[in-house]
């Protein structure tokens, strides 16, 4: 498969559902050290294929009754990292896969949900990292050590 070809390449999101959101971050960031905004907690590593590049996994506590994860039954929900995200999609589609709903484009990156095999839902992100390392200011505040 060459790089141009729509695929996963790496986990981009954890997000789970919690009683008490504000309570788990706070938790975290106070016993684990964890640097936490609004939205979770941002992990950034560096690039294997550009060491001078960066890339960001987003780690969020998420209220018990989210929608995000289009089912109550569903406890957690990953992001996968995509390259390429219309072929992907585009395959996904031809292989009878569901898809929860429309593309999304956002200065960050473009985002959609499918259900895998197993029911699961999951969230497909191409990302735009340069824009998360404006956000975070050269990463001087994000988990990165």
């Amino acid at each position: 498969m060459d790089s141009a070809t729509g695929k996963i390449i790496g986990i981009g999101g954890i997000f789970f559902k919690t009683q008490d959101p504000t309570t788990t971050k706070n938790w975290y960031n106070k016993n684990m050290g964890i640097s936490i905004d609004d939205w979770g907690a941002p992990f950034v590593q560096k690039k294997v294929s550009s060491p001078s590049d960066f890339s960001f996994l987003q780690w969020s506590p998420m209220p018990s009754n989210t929608n995000y994860f289009f089912g109550d039954d569903q406890q957690f929900m990953i992001n996968y990292r995509v390259i390429n995200i219309e072929e992907l999609v585009n395959k996904l589609k031809d292989a009878g896969c569901e898809i929860l709903d429309e593309m999304q484009s956002f200065e960050y990156g473009k985002f959609i949900h499918i259900r895998d095999v197993d029911g699961n839902a999951i969230e497909l992100w191409e990302p735009i990292d340069s824009v998360f390392v404006e956000m975070y200011d050269g990463m001087d505040k994000v988990n990165f050590e």
